[in-house]
C-alpha cells in the first residue's frame, strides 16, 4: 500500500509523514507551485498551478489498494472509482456508502452560497482533530497490514 495525499491545503500532513515512516509505507505528497512543504519522510511532487492540476495528477498515479488522503469529494469519488481507500483530513474514511450524499450536499450547499453570497464558516482545527485523523490512519493501516 501507497499513501498518496492532496497536498494542497492538508493540515496533517506531518501526522502522516510520521506513520508512513513508522510503517515502512511509501508516502507521495502531491502540491502545486503555490504549496511549500518541508516533509520528514516521503517524496513530494510539485505540479505546474491550474484547476484541478493536483487532483488529476495524483488520480492518474493512482493504483488499486493505495489510500488517498484528501479533503476534496470530487477527488475522493475518483480515488473510490479506483479501488482506493480515501481517508479526509478529519480522519473519516470516505466509501461507496458516502460518498454520494457528500457530493449532493456539496452541490447544495454550492448553489446556496451562489444566492446568498454567503458560506459557513470551518472550525478552527484542534488537537482533537489530529487525533481523531491519527487514530483513523492506523486503524486503515493496520487493517491492510
Amino acid at each position: 500500500m501507497r499513501i498518496l495525499v492532496d497536498g494542497d491545503g492538508c493540515p496533517v500532513l506531518e501526522i502522516t509523514s510520521q506513520v508512513a515512516a513508522e510503517f515502512s509505507l511509501e508516502l507521495l505528497v502531491y502540491t502545486d507551485l503555490n504549496h511549500r512543504h518541508q516533509l520528514s519522510y516521503g517524496k513530494l511532487i510539485i505540479v505546474d498551478q491550474g484547476f484541478q492540476s493536483v487532483d488529476m495528477i495524483l488520480y492518474n498515479n493512482l493504483k488499486a489498494g493505495d489510500l488517498v488522503i484528501t479533503g476534496d469529494y470530487g477527488l475522493a469519488a475518483l480515488a473510490l472509482g479506483a479501488k482506493a481507500r480515501v481517508l479526509s483530513f478529519s480522519g473519516r474514511e470516505f466509501n461507496n456508502r458516502n460518498i454520494d450524499n457528500l457530493l449532493a450536499r456539496r452541490h447544495l450547499q454550492r448553489q446556496q452560497r451562489k444566492k446568498t453570497g454567503r458560506h459557513t464558516s470551518h472550525h478552527k482545527r484542534t488537537s482533537a482533530d489530529d487525533l481523531r485523523f491519527k487514530q483513523s490512519l492506523l486503524e486503515i493501516i493496520r487493517e491492510i497490514d
